[in-house]
């Protein structure tokens, strides 16, 4: 596969712009990290999925795998654009010919921003077919009522992708009918049905809850088919583990390389302490978790690309990555010693922000029993 080693040099070059001070400050404040965001869409990072013939660079998702990476690895946050790459794919593969020349063409300058993704509920979590939020037709237009959690960049985003019921569960011939997808305009629905309430959490994510009352959403503004709207986010959801495992990998080597740095020069009882076999090991040992977990992650871009199901290698990819940069991150802060709690040295921040992949976008245990039942063949434990 494609390494794209002339995209991530130039990543690279514009994430030095953004350096650690940056990220503490924007840590510190929960603030969004808008000038980084701008920079990067005015190099087109954000516009690599959408078709040149809409001003995109018509790149395959191994691409922005690579973006996403580098943003990790140079100890950047693209948890900040990363919804805008994985959620193209529903937009791309379902939204008709009039939607996308709609909206594509701004999405690429950067006009528009699509980093919103309603899908999560309170009283639902992981269990998608359970949602509650529903959307009824009336007239033109579509009435939405409900409410949405764990929807990061809410506040930051022009356009959302939102999955709601169209049809009541006592209605459907199957378990997975009844839901759509709509393209959400965030500024026009705010205040006019739509109200945003962030969230305080332990990473600098901006997530948010949304409440929607009587929210009017224009009947051209469903995506594909009425009912057909779990299929179309699940075909995304792969993609969204691949992007979110590619992050993982960066976030690993961002570790390995600032423990393997400071276990060199940090001198105890008159030697490097890296020269110890108790500081080695659990830096070599992520470093080998990433080499396996990146090569599964490449096994599954690989295989999204061709067309073919690679519903086994995203889940295990995004598992694997998650543990791996998990493992890196413990093995920086313990080399680091009570440094690796001190904020100017980064390692905490990323440390906080790795370790959201433990359990989003969807937790190990549920990764576990997908291999259980889809490759294994075991009962359905759910």
């Amino acid at each position: 596969m494609q390494d794209y080693s002339d995209i991530r040099e130039e990543v690279a070059k514009l994430c030095q712009k953004f350096p650690g001070e940056y990220w503490r400050a924007r840590d510190k404040a929960r603030e969004y990290p808008s000038k980084f965001v701008a920079a990067l869409g005015e190099a087109g990072y954000l516009a690599a999925l959408i078709p040149e013939e809409f001003g995109g660079a018509g790149l395959p998702i191994s691409a922005a795998a690579a973006i996403l990476e580098e943003i990790q690895a140079q100890g950047c946050n693209g948890g900040a654009v990363h919804a805008q790459m994985y959620i193209m794919g529903t937009m791309l593969r379902h939204g008709s010919e009039e939607q996308k020349s709609q909206y594509l063409p701004k999405i690429a300058t950067g006009e528009l921003r699509l980093q919103a993704f309603g899908v999560t509920e309170p009283s639902s979590g992981t269990d998608t077919l359970a949602l509650k939020t529903v959307a009824k037709r009336d007239g033109d237009d579509y009435v939405i009522n409900g409410q949405k959690l764990w929807t990061s960049r809410a506040e930051h985003s022009d356009l959302m992708l939102l999955l709601a019921r169209t049809t009541p569960r006592d209605q459907i011939a199957k378990r997975t009918d009844g839901l759509s997808v709509f393209l959400v305009d965030m500024n026009a629905a705010l205040g006019n049905g739509l109200t945003i309430r962030p969230i305080e959490t332990m990473m600098n994510h901006s997530t948010t809850e949304l409440f929607f009352d009587n929210m009017r959403v224009p009947a051209a503004n469903l995506i594909g088919e009425e009912g057909n709207g779990f299929r179309y986010i699940l075909s995304g959801m792969n993609a969204e583990r691949l992007l979110i495992a590619a992050e993982c990998i960066g976030d690993a080597k961002w570790f390995i390389e600032k423990a393997t740095a400071y276990a060199k020069e940090r001198v105890l009882f008159g030697r490097p302490i890296g020269q110890n076999q108790g500081v080695q090991f659990p830096i070599a040992r992520a470093y080998a978790q990433m080499r396996a977990a990146e090569l599964l992650v490449h096994e599954g871009l690989r295989k999204y690309e061709a067309g073919e199901n690679c519903g086994e290698e995203a889940n295990m990819a995004k598992m694997l990555a998650a543990d791996a940069s998990w493992a890196a991150g413990e093995a920086c802060v313990q080399t680091h010693g009570g440094f690796g709690f001190a904020a100017e040295y980064d390692v905490e921040r990323k440390f906080r922000e790795t370790r959201l992949y433990q359990v989003a976008p969807i937790s190990t245990n549920m990764i576990l029993s997908y291999v259980a039942e889809h490759v294994l063949g075991l009962p359905r434990s759910y």
